[in-house]
């Protein structure tokens, strides 16, 4: 897995924990978006050759997005509005114009959204298992298919271009670490 360059602040498993419901909400609508990008970077040329790849990783993300909606339905907690992560934001904004530049950027900062929630599913696994047993099952479960897809799409960029993917992952763990060390109060997985 990846060395991250800034490591989660101490203040997010507490402030998850205490808003569990809303972390429910964002993590479905998450999964939603992970099913759909993957099936938007079919529309790359670069790709065609892992449709199916990404086909099946856009069905295991829908598959966690109906697990999640059934969660929050066993916990009676209504499906709502998405909240916009200020670092999935500020890592899209970051991808570059281009087609061979977006590709591997898009790659590249997937990957990263899904090396960072295989970190965060592992400490919700430990750090909800007091509060919600089967909750904690239920992240530990996640944690090798968000691992398997980190490493599907660097894989993919790496396949494009070597070089330049090793260029862009460098800067974009750089924008993580910029983007961890800046708080935000929302209850959020990113």
């Amino acid at each position: 897995m990846l060395l991250w360059r800034e490591k989660l602040p101490d203040s997010w498993l507490p402030k998850v924990r205490a808003r569990l419901g809303e972390v429910l909400i964002d993590h479905a609508h998450l999964e939603r978006k992970a099913a759909t990008t993957a099936l938007n970077l079919e529309k790359y040329r670069e790709l065609y050759a892992h449709v199916r790849e990404l086909n099946a990783i856009a069905v295991e993300e829908l598959q966690h997005f109906d697990q999640v909606l059934r969660l929050l339905e066993e916990r009676g907690i209504p499906f709502g509005q998405p909240m916009r992560s200020p670092w999935i934001n500020k890592m899209m904004a970051a991808v570059r114009k281009g087609r061979r530049e977006q590709v591997i950027d898009h790659l590249v900062v997937c990957s990263l959204i899904e090396g960072r929630s295989c970190e965060k599913f592992q400490i919700l696994a430990g750090g909800v298992r007091d509060l919600d047993p089967a909750l904690a099952d239920f992240y530990a479960s996640l944690v090798e298919s968000e691992g398997n897809h980190y490493a599907t799409y660097q894989i993919m960029a790496r396949g494009i271009d070597e070089d330049e993917t090793r260029r862009r992952l460098d800067f974009f763990l750089d924008l993580d670490a910029e983007l961890i060390r800046q708080p935000h109060d929302l209850p959020l997985l990113h």
